[in-house]
């Protein structure tokens, strides 16, 4: 008897997704433990959708900031989520991806960081001169 792998999320939906804390596009997978953000580590957890809308993928990623780091040190490149935790789910295939709906629904309370939005944003040197 082998063991089939089946793969559930393909590497196009996770070129397509971001973080809506940072903004970045870089996931970091710890087995038995779970997908996180390179740059932020806010863990992202992936769900297929019960309705699909005739799409051949819908997906919820749901976001979670139990474990980021920094969001008070960076808040000029960081944007907490509201109490700690978003949803987005997201229709379509490989290379025509959408964002169907945020939850909670983006507002005056919340935004989440758009894909790249610090990216020309320079972070400070640790060390600005030798003295």
């Amino acid at each position: 008897m082998s063991l089939e792998v089946l793969d559930r999320h393909s590497e196009a939906l996770f070129e397509f997704l971001w973080y809506p804390v940072c903004g970045q596009e870089v996931f970091t997978h710890i087995p038995f433990e779970g997908v996180f953000c390179k740059n932020c580590n806010t863990q992202v957890e992936l769900q297929e959708s019960r309705e699909t809308r005739g799409y051949e993928e819908a997906v919820l990623a749901c976001f979670d900031t139990t474990t980021t780091w920094n969001l008070h040190v960076d808040e000029k490149l960081r944007r907490d989520l509201p109490d700690g935790s978003a949803r987005v789910k997201v229709f379509g295939a490989p290379g025509a991806y959408k964002v169907d709906w945020w939850s909670p629904e983006p507002g005056e309370d919340w935004e989440p960081v758009e894909r790249g939005e610090f990216d020309d944003v320079e972070e400070p040197d640790e060390v600005s001169h030798l003295a």
